[in-house]
């Protein structure tokens, strides 16, 4: 189970020892899963009250798809699809933690400016030179993902000597230049499913507890995930029960925050592991 760690979201402190979900909440026509479902305020706002009633600690809205072959977004068209939702958020749920799932330094910081309060970086880093600097100057925690390439061909075969080897030592090396600018407030993510095939996925899921060795929080995003869907010959909509199997194994590795499309089977994962495991 997970070690003992606190982040700070709004001058609060969030304790993780107890393992968190993170709710899903994409603004976007084409991600995997949910694409088109939230595109209006509306909806967007009915699904956020699903997941703080279904136990949510946070709130992770994206305005880009990262699906293969999902269409390019400028800067304006993520600004004008996330923005908007998350002010809203804020007047509606004020006591909301929200994050912004973005690899762009222009929408992370407009967004912390509407009143989100951490950045989730798919890329770590790599995409936009300025998100480092970007985050000293806003100073909220930070999800650091691994992945490897462009957003176009990270998909495309990627090859690994030791997956889980070489993304300890990317985030590490991420994690020293982070703490280098004075930048604390890290969770670290594997990157499930980005820039690796299934047997990938599946050994860094095997050795997730090795992760630990990085002394952050660790959060994974295996929700619905074509690990799940293909591994059982299935589809997303039919991927529930399969990822609750992964999250509870996660958790069983040392997983701090679940991120998910279903908060309520997750806060049941969680409860039910944390029985047995705290």
């Amino acid at each position: 189970m997970a070690r003992k760690y606190t982040i700070s979201c709004k001058g609060k402190l969030i304790d993780l020892s107890i393992p968190k979900v993170m709710g899903i909440v994409n603004i976007t026509p084409d991600s995997f899963f949910d694409g088109g479902k939230n595109n209006s305020i509306d909806d967007a706002l009915a699904q956020v009250q699903k997941h703080l009633d279904h136990g949510a600690a946070f709130i992770d809205v994206g305005g880009y798809s990262t699906r293969p072959d999902a269409s390019l977004v400028s800067v304006e068209e993520e600004n004008l699809r996330v923005i908007p939702v998350i002010k809203q958020i804020v007047t509606s749920f004020p006591d909301a933690c929200i994050s912004i799932d973005t690899f762009n330094s222009k929408v992370a910081l407009q967004a912390v400016e509407a009143g989100a309060c951490i950045i989730n970086d798919i890329s770590g880093g790599d995409f936009d030179s300025n998100m480092f600097t970007t985050l000293k100057q806003v100073q909220v925690p930070y999800v650091l993902m691994h992945s490897k390439g462009s957003l176009n061909k990270m998909h495309q075969k990627p090859q690994y000597a030791n997956v889980t080897q070489e993304v300890i030592l990317k985030l590490s090396a991420k994690l020293e230049e982070l703490s280098y600018l004075g930048i604390n407030d890290i969770i670290v993510d594997p990157g499930f499913g980005f820039a690796k095939n299934l047997d990938h996925n599946f050994e860094l899921l095997k050795k997730l507890e090795q992760l630990q060795i990085l002394n952050k929080p660790i959060l994974t995003g295996i929700s619905r995930k074509s690990m799940i869907f293909k591994t059982l010959e299935s589809n997303a909509v039919n991927a529930l029960n399969g990822t609750t199997v992964l999250n509870t194994i996660a958790l069983q590795k040392g997983a701090t925050i679940l991120r998910v499309h279903d908060s309520k089977e997750a806060s049941e994962a969680i409860t039910l592991t944390t029985k047995v495991y705290h």
